[in-house]
């Protein structure tokens, strides 16, 4: 009797000021290494209903799916919520490419988003023509017709000396901890070879007036390699324009590295290179987008306001969005399965968002905070914008979770060293106060609120799979995203329950630019 009474004293534990009950801890673990339904949910996202391009079929079948799960977890409130216009869907019906002479060989590529297709099987000669200004365009006037066009020259492939993967050691994650250096100097965003440096929107006028220029010469179709990548993984994006208004774009296709380097040397050589492809693609007359959103309601007394818990649900299309960022959605869904399944009481309301448009610059995101929370150009609050106590994302692969950016916030600090306490012995607990960039994060802390970013093992993320044919349900590490599914769902009920809302930075001043 007396060993039970010291340990039912220990269960609500009290690290710094925050009390951290080590009881809901052991039931959120318990949930999610003994129950897990995060490999299910990554395999619908992917293997099924994968690649998951904003406003595609495919997209729109994931969406309703994971409406449909959300709901039989026990959310209410579990809809679609639209947001928009966006513009055209896309999706890759068909794909086959051949190089017929000199000899014969089978094309690895992925065909680009938002780009025409062939309307049946087309063969015709390479041509290696990078244009980069109006100057290559006058260069290659009339030299295009009925042409293959190689857009990037042909990459040296070194022979790897490091491993794809990895995880963080413990001097990377001290070396995190660290604040950088106060930097008040204006970085210009790196340009490929070749290309000047301009902005955002005259680097689009520039796409345009080339897509023009090449669909009037007569070319047939467009090469590509990307800037990075190897061993048959081939980094693929966007080709074309999702904006109705914009023009059409030629079929294009990413090609694998070592092929598009063979074909370039042949073309040195002056041996002739006679190339097939046939490819069909359709556009999907669909303009506005939307986020699936679904609530465990709060029922004590701050039961009005919310916490949010997110990770962005489109993909592109060379794989099945696995890592980025299927992992993010299967997490964020498992985390409100095992708050569910684990009968835990929460005093504010628990919100989940899965957004669209992430890929194509935070669209999805932003237009939700901007409709419930604050418009960044006005900085005018609405009703809603006090109540949200914090935001938490995941986006950044299968890694599991070995801290937090900060963002700036070192009100913070000892919250999430507190809330890390219990899960150091699953290697979480770096807080950097640095902050990080990319992802859907930005969009609540571009206007204030707590918004959070979680660090993450870098992997095989940036050298194979992120947005490339690689991003598969294979590079997903199960007990990884176990891992990360508890500590969210932890960081998640601690917020929920805290007696005071997350302490925010100053609210930001009126912005109309990119930053945020």
């Amino acid at each position: 009797m007396r060993r039970f009474s010291a340990f039912f004293l220990c269960v609500t534990t009290l690290f710094g000021t925050e009390n951290v009950d080590l009881s809901v801890v052991n039931k959120i673990r318990t949930e999610a290494f003994t129950d897990s339904k995060v490999m299910d949910t990554m395999f619908y996202l992917t293997d099924v209903y994968g690649p998951r391009l904003t406003n595609s079929p495919n997209y729109q079948a994931a969406g309703d799916w994971a409406v449909k799960r959300l709901t039989e977890y026990g959310l209410t409130n579990v809809h679609e919520e639209k947001w928009g216009p966006f513009g055209k869907g896309w999706v890759n019906k068909f794909y086959e490419g051949h190089m017929v002479e000199p000899q014969y060989s089978a094309l690895t590529g992925v065909a680009l988003a938002w780009t025409g297709g062939t309307d049946g099987s087309v063969t015709g000669e390479p041509i290696l023509a990078t244009i980069r200004s109006e100057a290559d365009m006058e260069k290659y006037k009339g030299k295009l017709k009925g042409k293959i066009v190689m857009t990037s020259e042909p990459r040296a492939l070194p022979f790897p000396t490091t491993a794809e993967a990895r995880r963080y050691t413990e001097t990377d994650l001290e070396n995190e901890e660290m604040a950088p250096d106060p930097d008040t100097g204006v970085r210009r965003p790196q340009m490929p070879a070749g290309m000047p440096i301009m902005s955002r929107e005259e680097r689009m006028k520039l796409q345009e007036k080339i897509a023009v220029f090449l669909r009037e010469e007569g070319a047939l179709l467009i090469l590509s390699a990307s800037n990075n990548g190897d061993g048959g993984t081939i980094f693929a994006a966007s080709g074309g324009f999702y904006q109705p208004d914009k023009p059409l774009a030629l079929p294009a296709v990413a090609l694998m590295p070592e092929q598009y380097n063979r074909i370039a040397r042949l073309l040195k050589h002056n041996i002739p290179v006679k190339l097939s492809f046939d490819i069909k693609n359709e556009f999907v007359d669909k303009t506005d987008c939307f986020n699936i959103i679904g609530e465990i309601p709060g029922t004590g007394p701050h039961k009005s306001e919310i916490v949010m818990l997110g990770g962005h649900f489109d993909s592109w299309q060379g794989g099945t969005g696995a890592t980025d960022n299927g992992a993010g959605s299967a997490v964020m869904m498992e985390t409100v399965r095992i708050l569910k399944a684990a009968h835990l009481t929460l005093d504010r309301t628990v919100r989940i968002a899965l957004w669209g448009g992430e890929e194509e610059g935070l669209l999805g995101s932003r237009a939700y905070v901007k409709e419930h929370f604050a418009d960044r150009a006005t900085m005018k609050p609405t009703d809603e914008y006090s109540k949200l106590s914090g935001y938490f994302n995941i986006d950044n692969g299968t890694g599991k979770v070995r801290g937090v950016y900060l963002q700036g916030n070192d009100m913070m600090r000892p919250i999430f060293e507190a809330w890390f306490e219990p899960f150091k012995d699953l290697g979480a607990h770096t807080v950097s106060i640095r902050n990080t960039g990319g992802t859907d994060h930005l969009s609540f802390d571009g206007i204030g609120l707590p918004g959070f970013q979680f660090i993450q093992d870098p992997m095989d993320y940036d050298t194979r799979t992120h947005h490339s044919n690689m991003d598969v349900y294979d590079r997903i590490q199960a007990g990884d995203l176990m891992q990360t599914s508890a500590i969210v769902a932890s960081f998640v009920y601690n917020t929920a329950n805290r007696p005071e809302m997350l302490p925010r930075k100053p609210m930001p001043v009126p912005s109309t630019g990119p930053g945020y």
